[in-house]
Parts: structure tokens; C-alpha cells; sequence
């Protein structure tokens, strides 16, 4: 039998395995709902591109030659090659998952708000979320988000935006106390506070007054809480701008000061000494586009 150079198309060996798998050119017909003259055809195609007849009949069916056994052997490794190729640039394309180590109130206001823009359209990128007070380790994790001054010995800091502090209170509360309201009237209802108890100390001090721990005042383990209490009129809290700002923006909160004080301390992204996985390239990238842009803002 001559051969030919012209590589079989893939529709022709198919009618080839099909015809193996059936038993027969009807069952291939059958099973590739096509004729059985047409897969004769692409049979006859491929066993004229091998230059050598592939099946032998035997009573109503047909079976392999030796050469048609060789070469449907091959066929087979072939396309379980293109398939396991295939599956890995599939996987591949998959959105990586990277996970974060976040306190709940940085979860609430910051990472979910700006979940699509940190994740990527299409999404690239799954975060998943660690929710936890403590300092998770980073070996836990890939990313961990913490507040302070960036001092922290296990890993790399990269910080995140400048943080302002200004009071704010309930709007009927605001409305007593004024705009530009003076520490001596603030300090005559409660203070709130969230875990990190320097605020306020920094804020009366920029404004002359020693701050003191009283009873009356009130101290939530999450600073959103914190926002949320002095919306429902429990006292004064510092706002952290931008941090927390949508509760002024959608009129939760009025601030009570026009000339904010800085914070010491700001949120930073911690990884681990060392070469990034692309991943966590990407999400650093992106965090640290989105917390210029709140600079920007604010």
C-alpha cells in the first residue's frame, strides 16, 4: 500500500479508534453518528497516510492488523499526552489562592470591599481569609496584615496607607457638641476604644490634655465595632481615616474636628523574607496599588 505524507486529520483517526473500541465500521458509525461509508473513508485516509492496512475483517466486524495494533498504540499515548498537557494549562489557569491573616474589622471595611479589584477581573487570584486577633505565623499564611510600626522580626513589612484621627460622633451627638468641638466637651461623655488604646492618647495630647483610663469609657475588641457603638450614640470614637471612612460617607458618623491628628501606627502586609511566589507578587501589587489610591483620597 503507498503512503502518504499528509498527516491524517484528527476526525479520521478518531473513526479508526472508534472502529477498534466497536468492533466493527457500523458500531463506529453508530458511536461518531456518521455513515458507514464515511468511516470506511477515514479509515481508508489513515491506513493510506501509514501505508498499510489496519483492520482485517472477521465475520460481521473487523479487528487490528499487527500494524494497526502499533499504531493505535501510539494513537492512544498521543492523545493521552495532549490531554494531560491540556489538564495542566487548564489547572494552571485556574485563579491561584493566596491566603491572609486579617483582623475581622480590616477583613470587613478593607479586604472585602475591595475584593474584585485584589482578586482581578477575570479573577486571577482567590484570597482566602484567616480571621484572627493573634498575629498568625507566617509560615500559616502567605500574607498577614498587621497594625503598628512595622517592627516585627518573622518577616518583611510593606506598609499600607498614612492613617489621620479624628473624632466623630452620632449625629445627634455631633449636633451638641459642634464642629469643632473642644477636648474638655468630648471628655464629658464616653470615649471608645478598639484594641489599640493609644489613639486617643495621641489625639488629647496633640490638643494639650493627659488622657487618663475612666470607668465610663468603653473599649470593643474591633474597631468597627467601635464605629458602630458610637453611631448608635454610646459615646466618641477616633475615626482612622481613610480607615473606616464609609461611616461618614454614608452619614453613620459626623466628625467633630477639622484639623486631624497622625497616627503612630498603620496597617502593613507581612511576608516572609525572601522570593515571592507570583501569586503573592500580584496580590502584594495590587494592595499596595489600592492603598495609594486611599492616600490619594484622603
Amino acid at each position: 500500500m503507498k503512503h502518504s505524507s499528509d498527516l491524517p486529520s484528527f476526525d479520521a483517526i478518531q473513526a479508526v479508534l472508534a472502529s477498534n473500541r466497536t468492533g466493527s465500521f457500523s458500531g463506529a458509525a453508530d458511536e461518531l453518528d456518521l455513515t458507514h461509508g464515511a468511516v470506511s473513508r477515514r479509515v481508508a485516509v489513515v491506513e493510506a497516510w501509514a501505508g498499510t492496512a489496519l483492520f482485517e475483517r472477521h465475520g460481521r466486524g473487523v479487528r487490528l492488523t499487527i500494524e494497526g495494533q502499533r499504531l493505535v498504540r501510539l494513537f492512544e499515548q498521543a492523545l493521552d499526552l495532549i490531554d494531560s498537557g491540556a489538564a495542566e494549562w487548564r489547572e494552571n489557569r485556574q485563579p491561584e489562592t493566596v491566603r491572609i491573616s486579617v483582623l475581622p474589622s480590616f477583613a470587613r471595611l478593607w479586604i472585602l470591599p475591595n475584593l474584585g479589584k485584589l482578586e482581578g477581573s477575570p479573577p486571577d487570584l482567590r484570597i482566602e481569609l484567616e480571621l484572627d486577633r493573634r498575629y498568625a505565623p507566617l509560615g500559616e499564611v502567605d500574607v498577614a496584615i498587621r497594625y503598628g510600626r512595622g517592627d516585627w522580626s518573622d518577616g518583611a513589612a510593606m506598609p499600607l496607607f498614612d492613617e489621620v484621627l479624628l473624632p466623630v460622633a452620632s449625629p445627634e451627638l455631633a449636633l451638641i457638641l459642634g464642629n469643632e468641638a473642644e477636648p474638655g466637651d468630648i471628655l464629658r461623655y464616653p470615649l471608645i476604644h478598639d484594641a489599640y488604646p493609644d489613639a486617643w492618647r495621641i489625639w488629647l495630647a496633640e490638643r494639650g490634655h493627659r488622657y487618663r483610663p475612666r470607668p465610663q469609657d468603653r473599649r470593643y475588641p474591633d474597631y468597627d465595632l467601635g464605629l458602630h457603638a458610637a453611631a448608635a450614640g454610646s459615646g466618641v470614637a477616633l475615626l482612622r481615616a481613610p480607615y473606616g471612612e464609609v461611616f461618614v460617607q454614608n452619614g453613620s458618623l459626623v466628625p467633630m474636628s477639622s484639623a486631624p491628628v497622625a497616627s503612630q501606627l498603620k496597617f502593613h502586609a507581612i511576608t516572609e523574607r525572601g522570593s515571592q511566589r507570583r501569586a503573592v507578587r500580584t496580590l502584594l501589587e495590587r494592595i499596595r496599588w489600592l492603598s495609594a489610591d486611599c492616600a490619594v483620597d484622603n
